[in-house]
């Protein structure tokens, strides 16, 4: 897939992970460090990078993308992080230059780009996003939906771009509608990307991958949905010792993995009684 993929109003029908790539050839497909993971993104590649909110996101990947230099990214995401944190860290160095995301709060450099005409922000409601990301995955290149119908989501109107004096430099085209029984839906397509990026509590040599409760939230379906999908573990296991009946994305959707640990994770909102 090109960066152009993730740019709506394009569908990739190819399914994603018959890519060929010079990473994970065999069935071993550990990668040293996540700067070895990361290292052929090139400028201009699209991203599909699991997590919600700050619960499980690839923030080792995104700290080697980071220092890496790469820039000009698409990313597909439920949110873009928090200002010094996750999404938001490449955000802030202006290394974004589009995201697809349902929400876009806690983050004031967000506010910030979006309406100074900086980046180029999809806001997209999250059920259709999370459909999009598995469509995209299962080779469906588009599905009917009721969410945002008599909306500008449907109707088009919706501001991509602003031109950082208050107007609208771009805005959502107009999408094709349909009426099935007396219920009208909208035609939403599907999402792949070049890569995608995860983290998960545990993952073996072969890419199976096991999550850890909340934190699996859009992980697979960005897994699924990535050309070539990179996933961060915090533990690496050897083939075998998963419970076939508890991995949660099975190594067919994954080409590299890079084991982390679980240091530096962070609690997005701590409250404490009284």
């Amino acid at each position: 897939m090109t960066a152009s993929t993730c740019s709506p109003g394009s569908a990739d029908l190819t399914l994603p992970h018959l890519a060929a790539s010079r990473y994970g050839d065999g069935m071993d497909k550990v990668i040293a460090s996540a700067a070895d993971a990361v290292a052929d993104i090139p400028d201009g590649a699209s991203l599909a990078v699991g997590g919600f909110g700050l619960c499980g996101v690839p923030i080792a990947l995104i700290g080697a993308l980071l220092e890496r230099g790469t820039t000009n990214l698409a990313t597909v995401s439920n949110n873009c992080g928090v200002d010094d944190w996750g999404l938001g860290q490449l955000l802030r160095a202006k290394r974004i230059s589009r995201t697809t995301a349902s929400y876009v709060g806690e983050n004031k450099e967000f506010e910030r780009q979006f309406l100074g005409g900086e980046v180029e922000v999809e806001l997209v409601p999250q059920g259709t996003l999370a459909e999009r990301l598995r469509a995209g995955g299962a080779g469906i290149p588009a599905f009917y939906t009721p969410a945002g119908v008599g909306t500008q989501v449907a109707e088009g109107g919706l501001p991509w771009r602003y031109d950082g004096s208050g107007g609208v430099a771009l805005a959502s085209p107009a999408k094709e509608t349909r009426t099935f029984g007396e219920q009208e839906y909208v035609l939403e397509q599907a999402i792949v990307c070049d890569f995608g990026l995860v983290r998960a509590a545990r993952g073996d040599r072969h890419g199976n991958l096991v999550f850890h409760s909340s934190a699996r939230n859009f992980n697979p379906l960005c897994a699924a949905a990535g050309r070539v999908t990179i996933a961060e573990v915090e533990e690496l296991v050897e083939p075998g010792e998963l419970d076939p009946d508890s991995i949660h994305v099975p190594g067919v959707f994954v080409q590299r993995v890079v084991e982390v640990g679980s240091e530096g994770k962070r609690i997005e909102k701590r409250t404490v009684r009284t």
